[in-house]
């Protein structure tokens, strides 16, 4: 015991003399340089926590300095919490900086606001006082919301989990009460965790509203159950995460999916944006092949870790949609069903990592394990029909029909649609459903260029040279996603060609 007692003595003293300051300072002179002179912490969401966000404090001087003091102006009462140098506070003293050296100093915040007297938040963080006094400003906008949380039990503290067709399920979340089912644009909604619609109920969201889902969050329309998005050209709905921080704006997978279950019916997205998430849209209900289980209308689907669409066996109508960057297909319409896209661009930019599948896959099987064997089974497809779409991205192959043999119905038809294969090492020769000289496509231009305005900042307008002007026939739909005329001399895809300046 008496050796232990002098061993941890020892420690403690080459402890103390580690931390001892070898070096000698000298008071600071009112000199120090900024990374910048604001810090802009982007938008917050009442009651959330923002991201921590830096800023670099420099001595250009020769000689070490010693900063008396460091400090939030609004003291103990900010909503702003600073590290300095590795410690947490709000007020900070003697803190050295080494000769031509710096320090970062750490700033979060979380603001109630209906605390907040001005949704812009301000304060500031002052270094030294007196003369040599330098001070660099925070600002905050702090927005309210209404908040959709899971329920939770009283005494375990435990979240409530979703019971679906009677089943328990691991799904976080609840069914929304029908005071909650109309969603509107007086203040956006965020959800924590998987907001349900039970049956026979509908949820409306009306234009201009914003929606946005927190990690692991969603929608879920249960059977029998519907959802209607009334966005309008000029108020668009918009689906996102809830980071509003401008570092967040183009991160996939920060929410879930919205999720349309078996036997949900009549759902309707009109003029929407639906970005960063895992799966934008999954859509499972098997509709009857006369009645769209979804009509989407008008909207955009963006920057998805996984699917900007998984289809599986249902029936999907669609004009005027953009899909775009997925890391596995913006569009996967699998397990049969019927698929009616007319005017729609399909470009899948992904630069997060390799992708596997094409833009767009279709197929009418799925498979799965029984007994330690594999076993595929096939569904009718009642119908693809693709007219006047590209399908385009930084694959060779972005347009794949994946058909295994010994099913029932397989119907396809794809006309007046530009896509892009470049089949180099013959994978898919002998191949009759990519055999382009078929009957079943029309008028393809094969390889052509898009031109589009910037695909890596998924800005699909065609300009002056792509090979979409005027190769599209006449439709019923005879306005552009952005409500340009296209009566006369259509384009292909979702938007008419202008002039790029």
């Amino acid at each position: 015991m008496r050796y232990f007692i002098t061993f941890l003595v020892c420690v403690a003293l080459i402890s103390m003399s580690s931390c001892r300051k070898d070096f000698s300072t000298i008071p600071n002179f009112g000199s120090l340089e900024f990374s910048k002179d604001t810090v802009f912490l982007d938008t917050v969401f009442t009651n959330i926590g923002s991201a921590t966000y830096n800023l670099k404090v420099y001595n250009r001087g020769n000689k070490s300095i010693t900063i008396p003091k460091i400090a939030l102006e609004n003291g103990a009462f900010s909503n702003y919490r600073l590290n300095v140098d590795g410690i947490s506070g709000k007020e900070f003293n003697d803190i050295d900086i080494l000769a031509k050296d710096s320090i970062f100093v750490f700033i979060e915040t979380t603001i109630d606001a209906s605390t907040a007297v001005n949704p812009l938040y301000t304060d500031r963080i002052l270094f030294d006082n007196g003369t040599n006094q330098q001070g660099v400003d925070l600002v905050t906008l702090v927005q309210d919301a209404n908040f959709i949380f899971p329920g939770k039990d009283p005494i375990t503290m435990k979240i409530d989990s979703l019971t679906i067709n009677g089943q328990a399920t691991s799904i976080k979340g609840r069914f929304l009460t029908d005071a909650e089912l109309t969603f509107t644009n007086t203040k956006p909604t965020v959800i924590y965790g998987y907001a349900a619609v039970s049956a026979n109920k509908t949820l409306t969201i009306e234009a201009g509203a914003r929606v946005h889902f927190h990690n692991n969050s969603g929608l879920i329309i249960d059977k029998k159950a519907t959802l209607k998005v009334n966005g309008t050209l000029a108020e668009k709905v918009i689906f996102e995460g809830d980071r509003l921080e401008s570092g967040f704006s183009k991160i996939p997978g920060q929410w879930g999916t919205i999720w349309m279950r078996a036997g949900s019916k009549d759902n309707e997205i009109n003029h929407a944006q639906i970005k960063n998430g895992i799966i934008g849209i999954l859509i499972d209900s098997i509709g009857a092949t006369s009645a769209p289980t979804l009509k989407l209308q008008n909207s955009e689907i963006y920057n998805h870790s996984n699917f900007g669409i998984l289809a599986r066996e249902t029936n999907i109508e669609a004009h005027n949609v953009v899909i775009g960057s997925a890391g596995e297909a913006s569009l996967a319409a699998t397990i049969g069903g019927t698929y009616n896209f007319t005017h729609s661009t399909f470009a899948n930019f992904w630069n997060n990592g390799i992708r596997q599948l094409p833009a767009v896959l279709i197929n009418n099987f799925f498979t799965y394990v029984d007994n330690g064997q594999e076993i595929i089974e096939t569904r009718d497809l009642h119908a693809a029909t693709f007219t006047n779409c590209i399908f385009d991205g930084n694959n060779n192959i972005e347009f794949l029909i994946d058909k295994v043999e010994g099913g029932g119905i397989f119907n396809y038809k794809i006309s007046n649609c530009m896509i892009q294969f470049n089949d180099s090492s013959n994978s898919f020769e002998g191949n009759s459903e990519l055999d382009f000289t078929n009957p079943f496509y029309q008028n393809i231009i094969l390889n052509g260029n898009s031109n589009f305005r910037n695909s890596r900042n998924q800005d699909f307008i065609i300009g002056q040279d792509s090979d979409a002007i005027n190769k599209a026939k006449t439709s019923i739909f005879n306005l552009d996603i952005l409500g340009v005329d296209r009566t006369t001399n259509p384009d292909i895809g979702a938007y008419q060609h202008i002039i790029f300046e």
